[in-house]
């Protein structure tokens, strides 16, 4: 298992999570991850809330983060989101847990919740374990 320091040097080459959408990594295990990520106007819609595509991202990228922190790449085959309230507050934060997996296959369950703790979405994720992913 990778330590935290180790695993956000590998996914700082996210660049799109990391750097666009400012993604940061809280913590780090194999089979769970959080992750936060401040809203800024960039991560906008025309209507003024959290646009769906950034809620997905942080989402998703939690996800990889948990599934990959042990040293299996695994990469998404379905992802499913569902949208259940608006983000309030100044972050919206994402804890991905491991549900299931295979030899092949790992399943995760996704919240995330904006700064009063609020539900905003509930992904589920069904990823394929496709090698070894070297954290030095």
């Amino acid at each position: 298992m990778a330590d935290l320091d180790a695993v956000r040097k590998v996914f700082q080459r996210d660049r799109f999570a990391t750097e666009v959408c400012g993604i940061q990594i809280l913590e780090a295990t194999p089979g769970r991850a959080v992750c936060e990520m401040k809203i800024t106007d960039r991560h906008m819609n025309a209507g003024n809330v959290v646009q769906g595509g950034a809620i997905f991202t942080l989402g998703d990228f939690t996800y990889a983060i948990a599934s990959n922190c042990g040293g299996t790449i695994s990469v998404t085959l379905d992802n499913n989101i569902s949208f259940m309230a608006p983000a309030t507050g100044i972050f919206l934060r994402a804890e991905a847990i491991e549900s299931s997996s295979t030899n092949r296959l790992c399943f995760y369950d996704v919240s995330i919740t904006d700064e009063t703790n609020t539900l905003v979405a509930k992904m589920t994720v069904t990823g394929y374990k496709k090698g070894e992913l070297s954290f030095e």
